[in-house]
């Protein structure tokens, strides 16, 4: 795969997790591996077991050169919308590392305004080291935060299904009805605080 960055010495990788969710922040980092202390075993974080994951990400915050997390919170998505908020939560995360990179890859199709270029990489988590790096430290980062949230609303299920759209999760919002950190524009959500009201 070709990336046009000829020049470029310090790479930072992009990747987001937590777009599908009804509930939560949607979580990014960004990632600059040193090539001089190899990672292995990086892929998809969603190919790995958790117990892999939990390991690799101990291992890049050892081995990077920087690592940042990012975040846009479920007010600001409900306020500019999920795709606008993923953005923001990646520029959140360049911005947040402590050397800047001269080029950024950003998984998926798009890239978010960075003050450095940038190259968007359809299936990055598995193509390039420091997108699955990125797409690791996102994974864990959200899923603890998930687990938090289900000690705090244990009746959810959030440790279970994450947030995310599951036939659990529709039956609990049915049940015992929307949570501050449902994201209320959402449809299921919406939905639910409208026959609330």
């Amino acid at each position: 795969m070709q990336f046009e960055y000829p020049n470029a010495t310090l790479i930072a990788g992009v990747d987001e997790v937590g777009r599908g969710p009804l509930v939560g922040a949607v979580v990014t980092a960004a990632v600059i591996l040193d090539p001089s202390n190899p990672i292995e075993g990086l892929a998809d974080s969603k190919k790995l077991s958790e117990k892999k994951r939990l390991a690799l990400a101990e291992e890049i915050k050892a081995k990077a050169l920087a690592w940042s997390l990012g975040r846009a919170e479920p007010a600001e998505i409900d306020e500019i919308n999920i795709l606008q908020a993923t953005m923001l939560a990646m520029q959140r995360a360049v911005a947040g590392l402590k050397i800047q990179p001269d080029f950024v890859l950003v998984d998926g199709n798009r890239i978010p305004e960075l003050p450095m270029a940038a190259q968007a990489v359809v299936k990055g988590d598995s193509l390039v080291a420091e997108i699955s790096a990125a797409s690791i430290l996102a994974k864990v980062a959200r899923d603890l935060e998930m687990d938090e949230l289900d000690k705090q609303y244990p009746e959810y299920g959030f440790a279970k299904h994450k947030g995310y759209p599951t036939k659990l999760h529709f039956e609990k919002l049915e049940e015992f009805g929307v949570t501050p950190f449902h994201r209320k524009s959402f449809a299921p959500v919406a939905k639910r605080l409208a026959q609330a009201s």
